[in-house]
Formats: structure tokens, C-alpha cells, sequence
């Protein structure tokens, strides 16, 4: 409890640190804008960065509210034309410096964060102390809340980020699909293509000779026989590059096995998966996994390693360590990039733990790749459930139709005839609020019958239920 309020009597503190800049931050704002002092604009819009950026750091460690920077991303350096100058819309010139200022200031100014910063720093003076000292028992969480409502990034700036980093990933897909491709055709012009060549000569040697030195053809036969032999291992190898016949067959467990036992250090694979993840999930996986056990035999001077492949849900896990020197880095080409660039296909993370000395530990995590646990099978609902289902769908015509929508209707004519319509034969004052009672409840248990089975199964109803299959079959 003293925590909290020392926590409370600092973030009131702050004020005394927030009202100077809103006294700068509003004469730079009419220098700016009044009198043309443009420069002053971008230090301001930083300093006031800097003061929310401290403030959601409070709000994620002391209100429990964790708000992540909603900025755009910092424009790119100038680059020069082929001319050697600098472009900024129209206008060339001969250094970077007034291309980059002019991109940061759009960067800046053009922010809707910029000037959601700006609002809270003037509202915060006033709605901080309300808070503080007036909802003292859960002043922090709702001064969090209040910070977040300004402070976080909005759905459209979200939407943004992740359409920028789904650009990029793209982008790094298709580079390392071009790289693979260049990998797969050089592999097969110095191999495979140069050993069928050599084949070719050999037996065009062997037509030469056939006839006048039989002992020679012979032997130029089983050097074709040898060539070609050495040609067909070239193509598996490629195969095997490209996408290894045992993965598709077998899976990932078995192939990272398989993988195992060709590797020169001692491995022990450790793999928890009910069902298989999709192929290209896979196919990512497998050349992770050897990418990493290559770099531990070849670059750590490691002797064994551990891989461990495990499903939690949908997401899956993947562990490799080895007794290596360690003080493996990311930017010394050891291969993490590439990984990195594959897992982000699929949203997945890497992490490293590499100290020097060993051992070096490589976390992977891909998330939603799984099948469900159930395997894809809808577990069926409750008997009490399916009772309620098939109640509401069965009745909910009588009370919806004939004692409500045909009711009102014999109602709002006046007509004589009253029929089965019990609503009818009550007293004046008591039909018109039974007959919207039925038409509510008739409604209602048609809602009711089709909310259980879209609480009890959401996922797979949003992306197989229509209008003519709603799972009464399922329940």
C-alpha cells in the first residue's frame, strides 16, 4: 500500500516537470505557426516524446497498462541521385541535410500522434490530480486507463504498422525465395549439369572407340557408369535442398531425426507434436533446425546439441542448444538473419542466448501454425445444451408467428375472429403488451439457438456456418 502511494506522489510529482513543457510546447507552437520559427518544431515534438515515453513506461511498471509507442517509423536517410545531388519534391540539392530535415519535419508534423501527445500534455495537469486524489483506491489503474486513451496507438495506427510489416516481410520473402533460387541453379550448373556434360563426352568417346579399341570403350562405359552415378547423388542432394522426400512423408519429428543422425555432432531430439504443423511451417522448421546444428559443428566447435520441438495450442516451440564456445552475433553472418527472415513468414520470433563460453541456445516461436488439439473435430456440446438448441428451434415459431407477427396483425384490423390467439382473449388492457411479449420471446429463443452453438465452437462456425448450414447436425 505505501508502494502505491509513493508510486501516486511521484506521478503528481511529474507535474512539476509537465508544466514547463506545456508553457514551451505552446510557445513553440505559436512561434511556429505565428511567426514562421519553424525549426523550433521538431526539438519540441521530441522533448514531448521523451516526457510520454516515461510516462508510458510508468503506466506499463506501476498502473499495469503496457502502451506501445504508436509513432510511424523514422524516415530513411537522403540517398543521392546518379547525378550525386539530393531530391526533395521538386527541388535538388547539393547535401542531405536539407532533404532530411524537410523529411523529418513531415515526419513529425504529419503524426496524428504528435498531437495526440500534445493534447494529453495539456489535459494531463488537470485530469491527474482528479484521479489521483479522488479515486485513491484504484488511482493507478484508472490514471493507466486515462493515460492509454491518448497515449496508445490507435486501430488505424495498428492496422498501419502491421500493413508495414507485412510489406517487409514480403519483401524479405521474396528475396530469400530469389535466393534460393540462385542457390538451387548454381547448385545444379556446377554439379549435376557438370557431371551430365562429363557423361555426354564419355559416351561420345565410347562411339569413337567401340569398334577399334573395345578394351577402352569398356572402360570409358564404367567411368559413364561412375559419372552418372555421381550425377544422380548430385540430384538427390539438390532434392533434399529443396524440400527432403522424408519431410513430406514422414513429418517434421522424423525428418529433424533423420537430420540427426547425418550430423556430425551427437543430437538428441526431443519432439511433443499430436499432429503435423502445415508443409511450408515445416519445410521452415527443418532448415532452421539444420542451419543451426551446421553453424554449432562448424563455427561453435561444439560436440552435441539438444533440439526440442513442442506444441503449446496452436503455437509452436522450438529449442536448439549446444555445448559450443558461444558468443554467437547476429551481425557476423552466422545465419540468424536467414532464420529470422523465414520464421517472419509466418509472425514467428527468434530468440538468442549465446554468452561466451557457451552454451549457446536459440528459441524459436512460431504462433497459430497448429491444428486445433482436437485434430479438427468439433467436441460436441452438452447434452443440456443441445436439448436448449433443439427446444428453441423447434418452438420458436409458435410464440414468434401465429401468437405474435399473425396476432398483432388480427389485432391491429380488429377483427372478430379471435380464434387460438390467446392474447386475444385477455383483457384490452393486457393483448398489445402480450403480443410483443411473444414476438420478443419467439426472438429470443432464435437467438438462443444459435449463440450456443457459436460460443461453444467460435472459430469454427465463423468460418463454416451460412444461412443454410447452422450445425444443427454438430450439436
Amino acid at each position: 500500500m505505501l508502494r502505491k502511494v509513493g508510486q501516486g506522489l511521484a506521478l503528481l510529482a511529474l507535474l512539476f516537470v509537465e508544466l514547463p513543457v506545456i508553457v514551451l510546447a505552446f510557445l513553440t507552437v505559436l512561434l511556429s505557426f505565428g511567426l514562421g520559427a519553424v525549426p523550433l518544431f521538431p526539438p519540441m515534438v521530441r522533448l514531448v516524446r521523451r516526457l510520454t515515453g516515461l510516462t508510458r513506461r510508468l503506466a506499463g511498471e506501476w498502473c499495469g497498462v503496457e502502451i506501445p509507442a504508436p509513432y510511424r517509423p523514422m524516415p530513411p536517410r537522403a540517398v543521392p541521385m546518379a547525378d550525386g545531388w539530393y531530391r526533395s519534391d521538386r527541388t535538388l540539392y547539393k547535401t542531405p541535410r536539407i532533404p532530411e530535415w524537410n523529411a523529418r519535419w513531415k515526419w513529425l508534423f504529419g503524426d496524428p500522434a504528435t498531437w495526440r501527445d500534445l493534447l494529453w500534455l495539456f489535459l494531463d495537469p488537470l485530469v491527474k490530480p482528479v484521479i489521483l486524489v479522488l479515486l485513491a483506491p484504484y488511482a493507478l489503474r484508472v490514471y493507466g486507463r486515462w493515460c492509454a486513451l491518448l497515449l496508445a496507438p490507435t486501430a488505424s495506427v495498428r492496422l498501419a504498422g502491421q500493413v508495414r510489416r507485412l510489406t517487409q516481410v514480403r519483401s524479405d520473402t521474396i528475396d530469400s525465395q530469389a535466393a534460393e533460387m540462385r542457390r538451387i541453379e548454381r547448385d545444379l550448373h556446377d554439379g549435376a549439369q557438370a557431371r551430365l556434360v562429363a557423361l555426354g563426352m564419355t559416351l561420345g568417346a565410347v562411339e569413337q572407340l567401340i569398334e577399334d579399341n573395345p578394351a577402352a570403350a569398356k572402360a570409358l562405359v564404367g567411368k559413364a557408369r561412375e559419372v552418372s552415378a555421381d550425377a544422380l547423388t548430385e540430384l538427390r542432394r539438390v532434392v533434399r535442398g529443396i524440400h527432403p522426400p522424408v519431410l513430406a512423408e514422414r513429418g517434421l519429428g522424423d525428418a529433424v531425426r533423420a537430420m540427426a543422425l547425418d550430423s556430425p555432432l551427437r543430437v538428441s531430439v526431443e519432439v511433443d507434436l499430436p499432429h503435423r504443423p502445415e508443409s511450408p511451417v515445416e519445410a521452415a522448421v527443418y532448415f532452421s533446425v539444420s542451419e543451426l546444428l551446421s553453424n554449432a559443428a562448424r563455427h561453435g566447435g561444439a560436440e552435441q546439441a539438444t533440439v526440442d520441438i513442442s506444441g503449446n495450442g496452436k503455437d509452436l516451440t522450438i529449442v536448439v542448444t549446444d555445448d559450443g564456445m558461444g558468443g554467437a552475433d547476429p551481425s557476423k553472418g552466422s545465419g540468424l538473419h536467414g532464420i529470422e527472415r523465414r520464421l517472419a513468414a509466418f509472425d514467428g520470433l527468434i530468440a538468442l542466448s549465446s554468452p561466451p563460453g557457451g552454451p549457446t541456445t536459440v528459441s524459436m516461436f512460431i504462433p497459430g501454425v497448429l491444428p486445433d488439439a482436437r485434430g479438427g473435430v468439433l467436441r460436441r456440446m452438452p447434452l443440456w445444451k443441445s436439448s436448449i438448441v433443439v427446444f428453441c428451434w423447434g418452438l420458436a415459431w409458435l410464440p414468434l408467428f401465429p401468437q405474435g407477427i399473425v396476432t398483432a396483425v388480427f389485432k391491429a384490423l380488429d377483427l372478430s375472429e379471435r380464434s387460438w390467439f390467446y392474447a386475444l382473449y385477455l383483457p384490452e388492457a393486457w393483448q398489445w403488451p402480450a403480443i410483443i411479449g411473444n414476438i420478443i420471446l419467439g426472438m429470443a429463443m432464435y437467438g438462443i439457438a444459435m449463440y450456443l452453438p457459436i460460443q461453444h465452437s467460435r472459430e469454427r462456425w465463423m468460418a463454416e456456418a451460412g444461412p443454410t448450414r447452422l450445425w444443427l447436425t454438430r450439436c
